[in-house]
């Protein structure tokens, strides 16, 4: 399948380009795993029945179609397509693309400017879209796969519609491998079991399924069908979606502590053992699970924080493969142990009143007096000495004489091991239920 966009190239030459660039799709109708989108009742559909698109920014992971569409937004709706890149552009070149635009609007034709990596630029360059995206110069389509709420200036997300771009599931991956197979008349060399792997390889990557198919057929001998171990050899393994400073860090730590508070150790596993093979830093993780001792377990279990303590000095002292293992009893102790955040929420409190109140004095009858002036002022006045009262409680005032008595400590319930013995019956039960 030719692509419309391409320029001409010698005769041949088409079937040298990679397997993922010759099946780009022809219209929006063929693009696969974006139907919310494409679909005929999707957003880009609609907004093309309705002969009018505004500025918009493509979120989504790679090789979800985001270039292939903005490509094919342009050509169904009419207008001039320009490509750039936030990787290798800067200012000069926005501003050449900018003239190019109001040169064509002034012939009657509106360009649509699609901006790969948007996310790249500063804040000054995603600046100087505004005044060209308000004059209607240029419709704007970005690209990015992190979070625009985090990356874009909010001037330019209040000017553009943000469209979220899915990963491929495993029946759209397939869908593409069919079209591969059309596509080269010839069926994959591989066994059932190995094509599932093949699309669990692919991570929800459009082009990448694409690729590793490329693959197989290079490698593949006359009448050769792999196994899934053939398969592993042969195109080695894909590393996971994951970008250690970017969104797949912070999803992955947040579903952990999320699992690890709702008290499920096998989710919790589940997204430890996806970070570490990720290659996440093992010694990031065991600090998170210190947090989450102290924040989510808090006194409802003080021995979750000397657990987590442990852990992270057994890996360090044992290193990897095996100080893992120490991590992991650790995250399934903290998702099974009793929890309260109480202190957690009690420390947030207190510290907003203490900003809030400035540098009050604290009641005199608390304070020592050293000297016969402190001592006349009324410092040590009334001072009660807990233990000598009943219970060793006074049951004094020690908070400012401004502020009054606060309370930012409610404890649960005390009965530590009842709690225990609760929390593992519910777990116990609900396994059960899961069979």
């Amino acid at each position: 399948m030719t692509d419309l966009f391409a320029p001409s190239e010698p005769q041949g030459m088409a079937a040298k380009r990679p397997l993922a660039d010759r099946l780009r799709p022809q219209s929006l109708s063929e693009v696969t795993g974006q139907e919310h989108l494409t679909g005929e009742d999707g957003v880009l559909s609609r907004m093309i029945a309705s002969g009018s698109l505004g500025s918009m920014i493509f979120w989504g992971p790679p090789g979800t179609g985001k270039t292939t569409v903005a490509r094919l937004l342009s050509g169904e709706a009419g207008l001039a397509f320009e490509q750039i890149s936030a990787i290798f552009s800067g200012v000069a070149d926005l501003k050449k693309v900018f003239d190019a635009a109001r040169q064509r609007r002034m012939g009657g034709r509106q360009t649509l400017l699609f901006v790969d990596e948007i996310h790249r630029f500063n804040r000054a360059q995603q600046d100087s879209f505004l005044p060209v995206m308000e004059d209607g110069t240029i419709i704007l389509v970005g690209a990015t796969t992190e979070n625009p709420s985090f990356e874009l200036n909010a001037a330019l997300l209040s000017r553009a519609r943000v469209l979220t771009f899915k990963p491929h599931d495993e029946a759209s991956l397939e869908e593409l491998l069919k079209r591969a197979e059309a596509a080269e008349e010839k069926s994959l060399p591989l066994a059932p079991d190995a094509r599932a792997s093949l699309l669990r390889m692919a991570d929800g990557d459009g082009r990448a399924v694409l690729t590793l198919a490329e693959e197989v057929w290079r490698a593949a001998r006359p009448g050769e069908v792999f196994g899934q171990d053939d398969l592993f050899r042969v195109v080695q393994r894909r590393a996971p979606v994951y970008d250690k400073g970017q969104d797949g860090h912070y999803n992955l730590i947040s579903a952990l502590h999320k699992s690890v508070r709702g008290s499920d150790p096998d989710a919790a596993l589940y997204y430890l053992c996806r970070m570490f093979d990720a290659g996440e830093d093992p010694l990031f993780i065991g600090r998170r699970l210190v947090r989450m001792a102290v924040e989510d377990i808090g006194l409802a279990d003080p021995q979750a924080l000397v657990v987590c303590n442990a852990a992270k000095d057994a890996y360090d002292f044992l290193g990897s493969p095996e100080g893992e293992l120490a991590l992991a009893q650790a995250c399934v102790y903290l998702a099974t142990a009793p929890k309260s955040n109480a202190v957690y929420t009690a420390f947030k409190a207190a510290t907003r009143t203490a900003k809030e109140n400035g540098s009050l004095l604290p009641p005199k009858h608390i304070l020592n007096a050293p000297t016969k002036l402190m001592k006349g002022e009324g410092y040590g006045e009334g001072y009660r000495y807990d233990h000598d009262e009943p219970d060793a409680f006074s049951g004094q005032d020690y908070f400012p004489e401004k502020l009054g008595r606060r309370t930012f400590y409610d404890p649960p319930e005390r009965g530590f091991e009842r709690e225990i013995r609760k929390r593992l019956d519910w777990w116990a039960k609900l396994r059960r239920e899961r069979g």
